[in-house]
């Protein structure tokens, strides 16, 4: 039984059939059957690839709203970095944060503040002798998700350490505690504005063991007009920023892998991209790396479907952003580079069924995989996707699990057909 919460789902009213979502699933989590699309919950990942390319807008992302958020006694908000390259001509963080407490937020902690301190302890994790290398960032959740389900021989290359809107939340939630000590954790609302429905997912979810600091999480595009009704640009907002280049870099593809200030990195963004990058290492392809840095969307975090601008825009907008900030306004003391703190690290990575695995039974195994290619060498291996299977080898493999039928497909269809009407005729 299936008890991980997702967070992208399919109005099947608006759903036509359309093999759009079919085609680019990574995890091949979609079939087509009935009419419509149906979503294996134990295969996705939560990417968003299918709200990306849904022609119909039958898929969608699901996450809180705002009136929600507003309704405990202290709420605090945790904007990403993408958050910033929504807005044009933006000289000035500081308005976006202040906006923030003019729609009702009582404070406001950003995720790339704490991005920059995770850049900090990530130099001095690398330095760490006995860890396995490449060191894989634990930053996307879809990544994550991806390689527990998809690659698990990787597992031990992930840095083990909790991603910048966790730490922010953790710093959000100890700050309104000290300030306010009358203050239950009840009354205290942390809330992520997240440009992908993944977060979303991790925070309902927790991670292993591990359960999210974070209470609700907003989408990006959402607040954004509720933003727009309140920034007054010809006012001086108040000095509220603590990040700098380093932190907002952080919503772009290769931000994180920059601040390592080491060569030895690879930065991959886009789901395809992603997947050719595990297979990769896990075929053993790519060496004298010490650090990878993978994004599910494309161009990073800006690429995310809960984000509204063009992700190429928002980019070019955070580059701009940049250009007049300090590189970090979140140096290590010499007593803080000594260790990396105990709560920086989640203790265990959560266990998933790989989708590789056919059966528990490794002799069943054995079988089914000798009859998907059996089947598979039958079909007619052009991957059309009418069987309602992404490809003829997951139609192979749906059909060796009671799936599917060997007549759903139609080219064997038509030669059942065929045979059928040359034996009525009296043919060989």
């Amino acid at each position: 039984m299936n008890t991980y919460e997702h967070s992208v789902s399919l109005d099947v009213s608006r759903c036509t059939g359309c093999t759009m979502c079919l085609k680019r699933c990574p995890t091949e989590a979609i079939r087509i059957h009935d009419g419509h699309a149906q979503i294996d919950p134990n295969r996705c990942i939560d990417c968003g690839v299918c709200i990306r390319y849904c022609p119909h807008n039958a898929k969608k992302s699901n996450y809180s709203k705002l009136d929600t958020v507003m309704k405990y006694k202290w709420k605090i908000a945790l904007p990403a970095p993408t958050l910033y390259g929504q807005f044009e001509e933006l000289e000035d963080v500081d308005y976006v944060l202040q906006g923030l407490l003019d729609i009702g937020f009582d404070d406001v902690v950003e995720v790339s503040q704490a991005a920059e301190l995770v850049s900090a302890y990530t130099r001095l994790y690398l330095k760490t002798e006995g860890i396995t290398k490449p060191v894989i960032s634990s930053a996307c959740p879809v990544v994550l998700r991806l390689i527990a389900l998809r690659y698990p021989m990787l597992r031990d290359n992930i840095m083990p350490m909790l991603p910048p809107m966790e730490i922010a939340a953790k710093m959000a939630r100890a700050k309104a505690k000290d300030l306010h000590p009358e203050l239950s954790d009840d009354d205290i609302c942390v809330c992520f504005i997240s440009p992908c429905p993944a977060k979303v997912s991790y925070v309902r979810n927790g991670f292993g063991d591990y359960k999210s600091e974070v209470d609700e999480v907003v989408s990006i595009s959402d607040i954004y007009f509720n933003l727009l009704n309140v920034m007054r640009r010809e006012q001086t907002p108040k000095a509220i920023s603590g990040s700098g280049m380093i932190g907002i870099g952080w919503a772009t593809s290769g931000g994180e892998s920059s601040a390592i200030f080491n060569d030895k990195y690879l930065a991959a963004d886009g789901i395809e991209n992603v997947n050719r990058v595990l297979d990769q290492l896990e075929n053993g392809n790519i060496s004298s790396l010490e650090f990878i840095e993978l994004n599910a969307c494309p161009g990073g975090c800006v690429g995310g479907v809960m984000a509204l601008e063009n992700p190429f825009v928002a980019k070019a907008r955070l580059q701009t952003l940049r250009r007049y900030l300090p590189v970090s306004q979140n140096v290590l003391s010499d007593e803080e580079r000594k260790y990396i703190p105990d709560y920086y690290f989640f203790e265990n990575m959560p266990t998933y069924s790989p989708i590789q695995r056919l059966s528990e039974n490794f002799a069943e195994s054995l079988r089914m995989m000798a009859d998907i290619q059996r089947i598979r060498s039958e079909l007619p291996a052009i991957d059309c996707g009418a069987c309602g299977a992404p490809n003829c080898r997951a139609f192979a493999e749906d059909i060796v699990k009671g799936k599917a039928k060997r007549e759903d497909c139609i080219i064997e269809r038509g030669r059942q057909a065929e045979e059928k009407m040359k034996k009525s005729r009296g043919e060989d």
